[in-house]
């Protein structure tokens, strides 16, 4: 395969202006050997394209882990941004690829990078994929929870938005804002959208809001259809209010903010109070006041 010719117009510190070249074909389908001899032979691993994408990008979006391991080991920028903002971090976040996710964020890779008008954060591109495992990567390597997008708002309203139930409570268990509001929008208006009951009894458990109002002045109740589960399961929430237990375990939890999990599991209590108020004993149903 030949070099497609480049239009080098400038240089900066990650590389020269260039269309896309050989290595950045070799990066993308994942041929190590190619890869490896055009390093070998010299060929710049931070040549960038005329939208600021360099191999690491294309092998992180494929999740190639070979070839991004060899392409930061040969000096490969591990935050060099495309035009749109997006970091090789973002790319494998949003490929799904645990293991170029962990090898980005080995070589130093931000986990919070600026965002821009037209990118998302690792941590909403994991939510977008709803891929619970890179979640928990991105928040145990200190990804902020209330990062605010332009289009998706915070992590948890995206989750919620797809329906991905299990990322929404790896979210809220690691302390994110269940009444966080993007134009006075809120996760449960999402949730309600998509009519999905198991999201909107997981979020009141947590303390949303069955009142909370959007820019439009609805509540999430009136974007279900009525005789849905997800209508009944909202109207019957808003007629009987939570039981006390409840109630205190939405308020210990918010009194702790982000550190809640890990100051819960030091407390001195049963392990069935420590269980209720990590929210992960599944045994322990909503109680309803009757």
């Amino acid at each position: 395969m030949e070099v497609t010719a480049a239009r080098r117009s400038f240089l900066c510190d990650i590389g020269m202006w260039a269309d896309r070249t050989v290595l950045h074909e070799a990066a993308s389908q994942g041929r190590a050997l190619q890869l490896k001899e055009l390093i070998e032979s010299g060929a710049s691993v931070n040549t960038v394209t005329v939208d600021n994408i360099t191999p690491l990008h294309e092998a992180c979006i494929k999740g190639h882990q070979i070839c991004a391991r060899m392409l930061l080991e040969a000096g490969a920028q591990v935050d060099v941004r495309t035009v749109h903002g997006s970091t090789p971090l973002c790319h494998a976040c949003a490929s799904g690829s645990l293991e170029c996710a962990e090898l980005l964020l080995q070589h130093g890779a931000t986990v919070n990078p600026s965002l821009t008008a037209l990118t998302a954060s690792p941590l909403h591109e994991a939510c977008i994929q709803g891929n619970v495992s890179l979640v928990k990567l991105m928040i145990s390597s200190g990804a902020k929870l209330e990062a605010y997008d332009i289009y998706f708002g915070p992590p948890l309203h995206i989750a919620c938005a797809k329906g991905h139930t299990d990322c929404v409570r790896v979210l809220l268990r690691a302390g994110a804002n269940v009444n966080s509001v993007k134009f006075h929008e809120t996760a449960l208006h999402h949730a309600a959208r998509v009519h999905a009951e198991d999201l909107i009894r997981l979020l009141v458990d947590f303390g949303a809001n069955v009142y909370a109002r959007d820019n439009m002045g609805s509540k999430p109740v009136d974007y279900t259809q009525a005789s849905s589960p997800s209508h009944h399961c909202l109207r019957s929430y808003q007629s009987n209010p939570l039981s006390l237990q409840q109630l205190c375990r939405i308020t210990v939890r918010r009194s702790l903010g982000t550190s809640a999990s890990e100051v819960i599991g030091q407390m001195d209590i049963s392990p069935r109070i420590r269980s209720y108020l990590q929210h992960c004993d599944r045994s322990v149903s909503l109680q309803r006041e009757t």
